[in-house]
């Protein structure tokens, strides 16, 4: 059953920007985004970037929260080995996604200087409501 979707956009030269701050890149990307962003070519950083800063929002948009109810580190946006990304949680949001029986399914692109990501939270289980 799905539970929310979400759909964000965000322009890459506003993230480019940001980037270029420490306590941004601290306060909205876990160490293991960090790294894989490290990792790339400063334009592909910020689209990547970019992508996962509209990730985090659409999900927040799936979940109903806005930009309330989740620290933006405890979403991660990572990448399977063939490419595709997903989330992995932590803190609360992980204990919401458990809570609640939910899968969250993510697609990323970016083009012409925008990165739009989409979020569907199924339920794939009842939960456990506290």
């Amino acid at each position: 059953m799905i539970f929310g979707i979400g759909i964000d956009l965000c322009a890459v030269e506003r993230i480019e920007k940001s980037l270029q701050k420490p306590t941004f890149v601290a306060h909205v990307f876990a160490p293991q985004e960090q790294a894989l962003l490290q990792a790339l070519p400063p334009r592909h950083r910020a689209e990547s970037a970019a992508a996962a800063f509209a990730a985090k929002e659409a999900f927040l948009k799936a979940v109903g929260t806005g930009l309330g109810g989740f620290a933006l580190k405890d979403l991660a946006v990572l990448r399977k080995t063939s490419g595709a990304p997903y989330f992995a949680f932590s803190g609360t949001a992980a204990h919401f996604i458990a809570q609640n029986g939910l899968t969250a399914h993510l697609s990323l692109t970016h083009e012409s200087g925008l990165a739009a990501a989409y979020v569907i939270l199924e339920q794939t289980s009842a939960g456990t409501c506290d």
